[in-house]
């Protein structure tokens, strides 16, 4: 039986064998406990994870505050972008919220597989396109969208965050207070 994560990239298009042995001999896999941080801002990011079980969140801190960014849980793929492509320390934390079991490859093998495997190009794009798309949804979202209709959209798109996300980064991530997101709840 396959890895989850291959699993995962097979529904996407096409791997070779050889390709499929060498992310299986590559990857790992790690279980967090709730609370633990998977990424630590001022750190490179080393690693490309898939979600096989729990949910993260990746979140900023301004002063004291800790700014909720996204949520992330089963079928996600997470990475600090930034810091993964461009070898430089991250600026953001992802911290497991629930006990979650993460499979993940580090730069050098991805790397290794775009050089070596052409058709996980295919892949990689895929993948870039869909996030990208995801990303713009949540800045418009944000952007133009009341506190009201941003929970609206957040709980019809994304049930099982709203039902497994404590309030207070739900609010951070809708950029608003505990006590407008409980008033906006009852409404």
């Amino acid at each position: 039986m396959p890895n989850p994560a291959v699993a995962y990239l097979t529904q996407i298009a096409q791997l070779s064998p050889g390709l499929i042995d060498f992310i299986e001999s590559r990857i790992k896999t790690k279980h967090y406990p709730k609370k633990t941080l998977v990424q630590k801002a001022g750190q490179i990011s080393e690693n490309i994870y898939f979600v096989e079980s729990g949910i993260l969140r990746c979140f900023y801190k301004k002063d004291d505050r800790e700014i909720s960014n996204w949520f992330m849980s089963e079928g996600d793929v997470i990475i600090s972008v930034k810091s993964f492509y461009q070898r430089i320390p991250s600026l953001e934390y992802i911290e497991a919220l629930e006990n979650s079991e993460l499979h993940y490859l580090n730069y050098t093998d991805l790397q290794h597989i775009y050089y070596n495997f052409p058709e996980f190009n295919l892949i990689g794009r895929i993948l870039t396109e869909q996030y990208y798309i995801l990303s713009e949804e949540r800045n418009y979202t944000m952007r133009f969208n009341t506190a009201a209709e941003r929970f609206k959209i957040l709980k019809k798109s994304y049930p099982k965050i709203v039902n497994r996300v404590q309030a207070k980064y739900i609010a951070s991530y809708l950029g608003i207070t505990e006590e407008t997101l409980s008033r906006i709840k009852i409404d």
